[in-house]
C-alpha cells in the first residue's frame, strides 16, 4: 500500500519540515515554503540488475567515439573537447540570454552525422521552428517535440532512440508520479534523477537547460548541481551583443576555459580573437585615464580596454562607481594611491568602467586601474600603444601574475609596441618583438608610462 504525507520544501534551497515556517532556517528566505505531497511505496518486488558486473580498472574498455564535437569550436573549449557520451550537461543563464539559440545551432550541427530529439517544453513546435529558419536549423535527423508530460518524453526516447536529447527546460517538465506542479524542488530533483539514469543506462547525452533566480543562481534545489556531470553558465548582458560560455562544473574537462561568442541577427557567432573585438572601437586618442589591460578568461589571454574618470565631486562624500571590477577592490586600490603616491582623491568622484560588458575579477589588472585613475586624476595621457599587466599589493609593490609570457605575446600580435610588467617576474625581453618594462612600485609603473611618453 502506498502512503501519502505532506511536507513544506524551500523552492530556493530545498530544505524540508513537517509544518510551515515563515523563514526557511537553512537559506534564510521568507516565504518560499511550499507544501507538497509525498508517496511512499512499500516496495517489495524484486530488483532486477541489468548493470555490468565489477571488472578491474585496467579492463574497463572506452569506446572510441566517447567524444564528439558540437560544430563550434567555442563550446568544444568550454567542455573539454565536445560532449561526451552517455553525459548529464546542464546549461543556465538569465532568461533570453541566448540559450535556445546556441542548442538549436548546436543540434544543427551534431544532427549531421547523429539523430538529435529537441523537447521543447515551454515553446511549441512552430513557435521552435520559428526559430529554426531564422537560424538556418533544417537537418533531417533533427527531431523537435514540444512536451512537458515526463512520462511522454520517455515514450518519444523510445521511438526515436535518438543519440542526444536536449530538454528546453528541466523547471517546465513535470512527471505525473508528484503531485506538486511544475518547477518545484520535488519535480525538478525526480525529472534530473530520471534523466541521469536514462543517460547512464543508454549510453545518450542529454542537455538540459536550467533556469536561473534574480541572484543569478541556479533555480532549484543545489542538488541538481551535484546531480549532473557538467554546469555551464552563459552569461552576457542581453542589452550587448557579447556572450560568455563559462565551465562552472565539468568531471570530463578543465573548468578554467571560457567560449566567447557575439549575438548576430543569424545566431551566435563564434569569437576566435576576443581582444580585436573588445579593442575594434577604441581610438587611439589623447584622452586620460584610457588604459589597456591584459586579463586572461579562462586560460586565454584577453586585452581589454579600461577607462577612468576623476572629477571634483558636488556631494558631501565622493562617489565610487565601477562596471565590471569588484567595489572593494577598487577601494584598496584608492587607497595605495592616496597612501603611497600622495594622490588625495578625498574630494574627487571616480568611476571606472571595463569596456564590452564583461567582468573582471583576476587581480591582474590591479595596476592598469590604478594607473588609469591616477593619469586621469592629473589629466596625462598614456601612449595608446602601452598595456599594463601586474597585481599591486597594499605596499605598493607591484606582484607578479600567472601566464605572462602568453600575455605578452598576445600583445605583441595586436601590434602595441610596450608593455608594463612586474619585476618578479624573470623575462628575458629578447625573446619578445616588444618593448617589456618590469617595475616593481606602483611609482615606477606611473614613471615608465606617463613620463617617457611626454618626452
Amino acid at each position: 500500500m502506498a502512503k501519502t504525507k505532506t511536507k513544506w520544501i524551500c523552492q530556493s534551497c530545498g530544505y524540508e519540515t513537517i509544518k510551515y515556517i515563515g523563514k526557511c532556517p537553512d537559506c534564510g528566505d521568507w516565504g518560499t515554503l511550499v507544501e507538497e505531497t509525498e508517496t511512499t511505496i512499500n516496495n517489495s518486488t524484486t530488483i532486477i540488475d541489468n548493470s555490468e558486473p565489477a571488472c578491474p580498472i585496467n579492463k574497463v574498455e572506452l569506446s572510441n567515439a566517447i567524444r564528439f564535437s558540437t560544430g563550434l569550436s567555442e563550446f568544444d573549449r568550454t567542455l573539454g573537447g565536445g560532449f561526451v557520451q552517455g553525459s548529464l550537461v546542464l546549461i543556465a543563464g538569465d532568461p533570453g540570454i541566448g540559450k535556445s539559440t546556441i542548442l538549436l545551432q548546436t543540434s544543427n550541427s551534431i544532427a549531421k552525422s547523429r539523430k538529435v530529439l529537441y523537447v521543447s517544453a515551454e515553446e511549441s513546435a512552430s513557435q521552435v521552428k520559428l526559430r529554426a529558419d531564422r537560424l538556418n536549423v533544417n537537418e533531417d535527423n533533427l527531431f523537435i517535440y514540444s512536451q512537458s508530460n515526463f512520462e511522454l518524453i520517455k515514450k518519444q526516447l523510445e521511438d526515436i532512440k535518438p543519440d542526444v536529447l536536449i530538454v528546453d527546460s528541466i523547471q517546465a517538465v513535470y512527471t505525473q508520479h508528484i503531485t506538486s506542479s511544475p518547477g518545484s524542488v520535488s519535480q525538478i530533483r525526480e525529472c534530473t534523477n530520471e534523466l541521469m539514469t536514462i543517460a547512464k543506462t543508454q549510453n545518450i547525452t542529454i542537455i538540459v537547460v536550467g533556469h536561473v533566480t534574480k541572484d543569478g543562481t541556479i533555480a532549484g534545489p543545489k542538488v541538481l548541481e551535484h546531480m549532473v556531470d557538467t554546469v555551464i553558465h552563459f552569461e552576457g548582458d542581453r542589452y550587448k551583443s557579447y556572450r560568455i560560455l563559462r565551465s562552472i562544473k565539468n568531471r570530463f574537462g578543465n573548468t578554467s576555459e571560457v567560449g566567447i561568442f557575439e549575438m548576430k541577427d543569424n545566431g551566435l557567432e563564434e569569437v576566435l580573437n576576443p581582444s580585436q573585438l573588445f579593442l575594434h572601437e577604441r581610438e587611439k586618442n589623447t584622452t586620460s585615464g584610457n588604459i589597456v589591460i591584459a586579463t586572461k578568461e579562462g586560460t586565454r589571454p584577453v586585452l581589454i580596454e579600461l577607462q577612468a574618470l576623476v572629477g571634483q565631486t558636488s556631494y558631501p562624500s565622493p562617489r565610487r562607481v565601477v562596471n565590471g571590477i569588484d567595489y572593494n577592490r577598487l577601494l584598496q586600490i584608492l587607497a595605495v594611491l592616496e597612501k603611497r603616491i600622495g594622490l588625495n582623491l578625498s574630494k574627487l568622484d571616480v568611476y571606472v568602467n571595463v569596456i564590452g560588458g564583461i567582468d573582471i575579477d583576476e587581480p591582474a589588472a590591479d595596476l592598469g586601474i590604478a594607473l588609469a585613475v591616477a593619469t586621469c586624476a592629473r589629466d596625462v595621457i598614456v601612449s595608446p600603444d602601452t598595456v599594463i599587466i601586474g597585481e599591486v599589493g597594499l605596499s605598493g609593490e607591484i606582484r607578479g601574475v600567472s601566464n605572462l609570457d602568453a600575455r605578452i605575446k598576445e600583445c605583441e600580435k595586436l601590434g602595441f609596441k610596450k608593455v608594463i610588467v612586474p619585476a618578479s617576474e624573470k623575462l628575458n625581453p629578447k625573446d619578445f618583438n616588444i618593448e617589456v618594462i618590469p617595475v616593481k612600485r606602483l611609482m615606477d609603473a606611473i614613471s615608465a608610462c606617463v613620463f617617457k611618453d611626454e618626452q
